[in-house]
């Protein structure tokens, strides 16, 4: 069969044979080779958070994935295509459009929505991170009180060191919780300059690559409490038509520190549902 294996004689049948075996092997020695060039690339730029996300986006359930403009009334019906990235979504500007040109009144600094504080002066990702332009340029990001509630206080918080580059929806932090690793998705892109923590309300600080960036992608003034309204649902279908009225005060409110009260495996697939990790 080969030249190496004893009474082996040239033939065209065996020309043949080694011609195309020998073509199939450089083929795919070339095709491995460039995947993992790409791949070593992909890690340098941490491409892979972007790649990761939009794989698991398209994970997530449908609801997960409504547009923000159906949580406001824009649309009847709509499903988010672009990974909640409205920066990039043709659609987005239309459907502002639509909103009604009366200004939103002015809402107070600090708002309790359904029992949750939302202070609306800050931003918020889909995936329960907050944000806030400091006078500095730099952005303050926190788990919102939402999140907060969800998984209580974590066993262990793992920062990403200053300097270290987070992508908008590629992981921000990690959190340990009941022998589960949760990832908090970045609302923003930049460097991280400081380290914070649970005590001081926020996680990590990031300066953006550009002074103007753009945060059109997150949520902020009335889009909060429609938001918030839908979170609460998506939370009560998650835990289970007895367990999610059980989690909730009197009056749909969410109680405080649900990963006291449920199993961990359980605790595990909320979160997976709740902070867009499916």
């Amino acid at each position: 069969m080969f030249p190496w294996v004893y009474e082996f004689h040239w033939s065209v049948g065996q020309v043949i044979f080694l011609g195309a075996f020998f073509a199939a092997v450089i083929l795919i020695a070339v095709t491995m080779t460039r995947a993992f060039g790409r791949s070593l690339r992909d890690l340098r730029s941490r491409s892979e958070e972007k790649i990761r996300w939009h794989a698991e986006f398209h994970d997530l359930r449908s609801d997960a994935r409504a547009c923000r403009h159906e949580l406001t009334g824009e649309v009847q019906h709509r499903t988010c295509t672009n990974e909640f990235d409205c920066r990039t979504c043709n659609a987005h500007p239309k459907y502002v459009a639509l909103r009604a040109k009366e200004p939103e009144a002015d809402s107070p600094a600090e708002e309790t929505l359904f029992g949750l504080t939302m202070p609306s002066d800050r931003m918020y990702h889909r995936g329960h991170a907050w944000t806030h332009r400091e006078e500095d340029g730099t952005f303050t990001v926190g788990l919102d009180d939402f999140g907060s509630r969800l998984v209580g206080i974590p066993d262990f918080v793992d920062l990403p060191a200053p300097g270290t580059r987070v992508r908008t929806s590629g992981t921000g932090w990690s959190m340990t919780k009941n022998g589960s690793r949760l990832r908090v998705l970045s609302p923003i892109d930049g460097i991280v300059v400081e380290q914070g923590s649970a005590e001081k309300d926020w996680f990590i600080r990031i300066r953006p690559d550009t002074p103007d960036v753009s945060t059109d992608h997150l949520l902020r003034g009335n889009e909060i409490a429609r938001w918030v309204r839908r979170e609460l649902e998506r939370l009560q279908i998650a835990l289970g038509p007895t367990d999610g009225a059980a989690r909730l005060a009197d009056g749909g409110e969410l109680i405080q520190d649900i990963s006291a009260q449920i199993p961990a495996s359980d605790w595990e697939a909320v979160c997976g549902e709740i902070f867009l990790q499916p």
